[in-house]
């Protein structure tokens, strides 16, 4: 089965790791985001190695997106930065196939392990199932 695996994170962390710590996100070291990308990369090999993983991406800051609408016109409407008070947003994705739901949690169980600085937030480590019972895409 294919599940959805997601980290959640906010604008404040993004800047904690550029060295642009508050109140609720301490600054980031350069050590702490090597063994932070050392624990990822490391759980992104395992799962290439057993064949579970289909694709994996970190995304950028929220102040970078961009959400499009339509009006009653069907004209587009554009707003940048639509996250800018928004506490939590998908930082980063792992498309996976597992053969249960048991094993995705206990990816989900690693990936939270990720090292952070002492009080850093606490986000949600996500598992959502892929629904491939729609209509064909052939």
């Amino acid at each position: 089965m294919k599940y959805l695996v997601t980290v959640q994170g906010s604008q404040a962390d993004y800047e904690a790791m550029t060295g642009r710590g508050s109140a609720g996100s301490p600054a980031w070291d350069e050590a702490g985001i090597r063994a932070m990308f050392a624990h990822m990369n490391a759980v992104n090999e395992e799962l290439a190695a057993n064949g579970e993983l289909l694709d994996a991406q970190g995304l950028a800051a929220p102040s970078t997106t961009r959400f499009v609408t339509v009006d009653d016109a069907g004209n587009p409407v554009v707003t940048d930065d639509p996250y800018a008070a928004t506490e939590e947003v998908v930082a980063g994705y792992w498309l996976l196939e597992c053969a249960s739901l048991e094993r995705v949690t206990e990816i989900a169980a690693r990936v939270a392990r990720c090292p952070v600085p002492a009080g850093s937030p606490v986000h949600p480590v996500v598992i959502r199932p892929v629904d491939e019972t729609g209509p064909s895409r052939d």
